[in-house]
């Protein structure tokens, strides 16, 4: 039921919801994690640590160090999102987790036989996307509240 304006026929106060806002926060915290991602993957290449595009990468250890650095890099995406957002910053986080849990699903099962690569690698990105998403937003949460 919407709300009634008061005797003096003053509208009430709803505070704008900003969805454009919201909307940046989460794409922000994303592109942040593709685009950190993709340029320490292409630095990789062109030092030729990892082999070249298009080749498969089965030695663990490059494996590992790609997974470590998304790991930093997804906890990064979840602390942007939760800073611009512009309200309930833990429901953008969500949100961006959410996204994120399904792209890396997608991944899973676009690649399972493709023979890229160890197949613990996509479900390690998909798996661990979204706690480390939520523990980006929380220490931004911290941080605010520490301010």
């Amino acid at each position: 039921m919407p709300e009634q304006s008061n005797a003096m026929n003053i509208p009430p106060h709803n505070p704008p919801r900003r969805i454009g806002r919201s909307v940046a926060s989460v794409f922000l915290g994303f592109f942040a994690v593709v685009v950190l991602s993709l340029g320490t993957d292409q630095v990789l290449h062109v030092f030729k640590v990892y082999p070249p595009w298009g080749q498969a990468m089965h030695e663990p250890g490059l494996n590992l160090l790609a997974l470590s650095y998304r790991c930093v890099y997804t906890l990064m995406g979840g602390y942007i999102t939760a800073r611009l957002a512009p309200h309930a910053a833990m429901r953008h986080v969500l949100i961006l987790a959410i996204i994120g849990f399904l792209l890396g699903t997608l991944g899973v099962v676009g690649t399972w036989d493709m023979n890229l690569g160890p197949r613990w690698y996509p479900i390690a990105i998909a798996v661990t996307g979204a706690p480390l998403t939520w523990l980006g937003g929380m220490l931004s949460g911290q941080r605010r509240s520490a301010e």
